[in-house]
């Protein structure tokens, strides 16, 4: 019986980690973790906060395409599909939905931080804030 567990957990762990990094799939991220990317891979990273949001500060390098703008659908296509992106919001919220869509869309690599910017504040990496 306590073998059957172990194997079982193994797999689980297994299956789930694998999971995670799949193409055609939001992947949500840590700070960590899109700090990581930011360094190792040709990201495009995007704020989906409104301007007046943004002026309180965004990630560096960041572009802004508002969620609420009515050329919102229009403007998140005109972003590199085959490219990774990655999309953060003020707490995940709007991010999450934009992900989805560009998923819907066609974009191979899409990661969504993970308590959006409140989270990068929070994990004190306003170093790369730009205000």
């Amino acid at each position: 019986m306590n073998r059957f567990l172990l194997i079982f957990i193994v797999g689980f762990t297994f299956f789930t980690a694998c999971k995670e990094k799949v193409e055609g799939e939001v992947n949500l991220v840590t700070v960590e973790e899109m700090q990581s990317l930011m360094e190792l891979e040709d990201v495009q990273l995007v704020d989906v906060r409104t301007a007046k949001e943004r002026e309180d500060g965004y990630i560096k390098n960041s572009q802004n395409i508002d969620y609420y703008s009515p050329t919102f659908d229009e403007d998140i296509l005109k972003l590199d599909k085959t490219k990774p992106v990655i999309i953060y919001c003020r707490s995940g919220k709007r991010s999450a939905d934009c992900a989805e869509k560009m998923i819907e869309a066609g974009f191979v690599k899409v990661y969504d931080l993970k308590g959006g910017i409140t989270q990068w504040l929070y994990e004190d990496r306003a170093i790369e804030l730009v205000n």
